[in-house]
């Protein structure tokens, strides 16, 4: 992966700057400066509440699994919380139940980052690192958080499946990987080939999608039916 200044700087036309230096795989510093309107949000939480995480979240699982999960940001009273992807919140719930039922994780989730569960063969990784507002990232922060999500991407070297979560993950996901959204588009349960790579498309796991029944527990089950029937 090219590597690029991280002395960058907001442009004169107001574009972000276009990368940053980082180790392949590795995820934004505690205080990453690249998005302002998330800085600053980080720092209005940091003050409210100085006892949770309020930094980028760091990706949670084995770098060397065949599975990654691509999540769309941290949600507020979860992984900003806690300082895991998809603790502390409903999403987790329903995402973590899951891999714990199709062999994807081990141990029992209880909603924090201590509780010693571990994933297995599977690795989770957010699109954007950090929480913002209204759980909606502006399509500037998707894009300048991008490099993290391909370095992490490039760096799991028996990468066989993606899970991708929701519309944004989805399309940054295909941003990653140099592929057309015509020629891969979203669709719950849909399988898309990229290379050697299949992606699989899924609904969101958010409280708000389940509450509306756009997403029961058995149409998220039936995607980790079907990667574990690919794997093995």
């Amino acid at each position: 992966m090219t590597t690029t200044s991280r002395t960058r700087k907001v442009s004169a036309n107001g574009k972000p700057p276009l990368a940053l230096t980082f180790l392949p795989g590795s995820d934004p510093d505690r205080n990453c400066p690249l998005c302002p309107r998330l800085v600053s949000f980080r720092e209005e939480a940091r003050a409210r509440h100085p006892e949770w995480f309020n930094s980028p979240v760091p990706s949670f699982g084995d770098p060397a699994g065949r599975l990654a999960i691509v999540g769309l940001a941290p949600g507020m009273q979860g992984a900003n919380r806690t300082g895991r992807p998809f603790t502390g919140d409903y999403a987790g719930d329903l995402l973590y139940a899951t891999l714990l039922e199709y062999g994807f994780a081990k141990g029992v989730y209880q909603a924090r980052p201590d509780d010693g569960m571990t994933l297995v063969d599977c690795r989770i990784i957010n699109a954007v690192s950090c929480v913002p507002p209204q759980n909606k990232p502006l399509p500037v922060e998707i894009n300048t958080c991008r490099p993290y999500l391909v370095g992490k991407i490039e760096t799991m070297s028996n990468l066989r499946a993606i899970v991708v979560l929701g519309r944004i993950a989805h399309d940054s996901t295909l941003k990653a990987l140099g592929l057309r959204a015509a020629a891969a588009p979203f669709g719950h349960g849909a399988i898309h080939q990229a290379g050697a790579l299949k992606l699989y498309d899924s609904y969101h796991c958010s409280r708000y999608n389940t509450n509306t029944r756009v997403l029961t527990p058995d149409m998220f089950r039936s995607v980790f039916a079907k990667v574990r029937a690919d794997l093995g």
